[in-house]
């Protein structure tokens, strides 16, 4: 007799639930928009409190809930971008001092590179 494969579900992939005659819950949607104007989508159910803000989807900042009308439905300002560390490097240091740094590091890697010790680090 010729042997045949077992054939059989695997198991946790697949549900055997359908959702005929399922009745879902009254829900709401809610439109948020983040400071680099990225509109959200979110669905609530009805009986669920709503917050004023949540995380965009597109750039993880913070946006602020928008009424019917589009427009921010609260008093709250939208949070800024936030800054890169070069700009907050400039709120330390001036141009001036940053190029005069650079211009050290620089010199003091060549001199190691002609000394054949690139690698090493000088802490």
């Amino acid at each position: 007799m010729a042997q045949q494969s077992m054939r059989g579900m695997r198991l946790g992939s697949e549900s055997f639930e359908s959702a005929r005659g399922v009745t879902l819950s009254p829900r709401n949607t809610h439109l948020y928009r983040c400071a680099k104007e990225h509109v959200s989508e979110m669905i609530f159910a009805d009986e669920a409190e709503v917050p004023t803000a949540w995380p965009c989807k597109s750039c993880s900042l913070e946006a602020a809930l928008l009424d019917s009308d589009g427009n921010q439905a609260f008093a709250t300002e939208l949070p800024k971008a936030p800054r890169t560390h070069f700009e907050m490097l400039l709120e330390r240091r001036s141009r001036e001092e940053l190029e005069e740094i650079l211009t050290e590091r620089l010199d003091e890697l060549k001199a190691r590179r002609k000394r054949g010790q690139a690698d090493a680090t000088n802490n």
